[in-house]
């Protein structure tokens, strides 16, 4: 039982109990048996592998109970993002006839992708129906999307938008893309037209991890440096450099 009367920052025993009940909720899903296409514009190949292949993180590189908070964060700003668009007017689904989330499926079900939206009806000047995605970013990620835009700021967002659109069929009509500023709580909005070779390289991306693994063939790194940034960042950053196995 936690001692409330402990010396111990109180804020960090109420964090540690929330952080308990989130990771009970995390472990007791379905782990994922698919690769994800929200994941495909990752810059290395091989840590997709290792993702979708679900090899075992280094020690220590276990979600922290933070970033699990933020993963909560991000469900809840989409969800008042959601209701802000319908009060400006939009009629954004977000679940198909039988009360599922929007997605697709490929490659025997082992391509998988789940979008926040569709817009089917709205203001004047925009094309229905178009895809919706959303993002909640700090501060810091928020302004550089501002500033560079989708395409050049976030490679791994734009991926995701762009085989969306195929693979759902919204390719006519330009994606509506959305973040919140954490931080400030303003809005970023850009109409992305359908990148049609990014989706087909994509789709060939994802073809070539699954067939990869299958074939117990270890894709290469992306990176030559083990200092490199990315990859003092990955979760199998010891796997890669020393075993280099994609499963075990």
């Amino acid at each position: 039982m936690m001692d409330f009367n402990s010396t111990e920052s109180f804020s960090g025993r109420i964090s540690a109990l929330v952080d308990i009940g989130l990771r009970k909720v995390r472990d007791e899903q379905s782990p994922r048996t698919y690769l994800g296409a929200s994941r495909l514009g990752v810059a290395c190949e091989r840590a997709l592998q290792f993702e979708y292949a679900q090899a075992p993180v280094d020690p220590g590189r276990e979600t922290q109970g933070r970033i699990l908070r933020i993963f909560e964060r991000g469900h809840v700003m989409e969800d008042c993002m959601l209701n802000w668009l319908e009060k400006a007017g939009f009629t954004v689904l977000t679940r198909n006839e039988v009360g599922e989330q929007f997605g697709f499926s490929a490659v025997d079900e082992r391509l998988q992708g789940h979008v926040d939206g569709v817009i089917v009806s709205g203001p004047e000047g925009f094309v229905y129906p178009a895809l919706w995605e959303h993002k909640c970013l700090g501060a810091k990620s928020w302004r550089d999307l501002e500033k560079h835009r989708l395409a050049k700021s976030k490679p791994v967002y734009a991926a995701q938008v762009a085989i969306y659109q195929a693979y759902l069929g919204l390719h006519e009509a330009p994606a509506l893309f959305t973040a919140l500023n954490a931080d400030t709580m303003d809005i970023y909005a850009e109409l992305v037209p359908y990148n049609g070779e990014l989706a087909q390289r994509m789709s060939d991306r994802a073809v070539k991890i699954i067939l990869a693994t299958d074939a117990g063939e270890l894709l290469p790194r992306s990176f030559l440096d083990e200092e490199h940034w990315e990859c003092r960042m990955c979760a199998w950053r010891n796997r890669c450099w020393t075993s280099g196995e994609a499963t075990g």
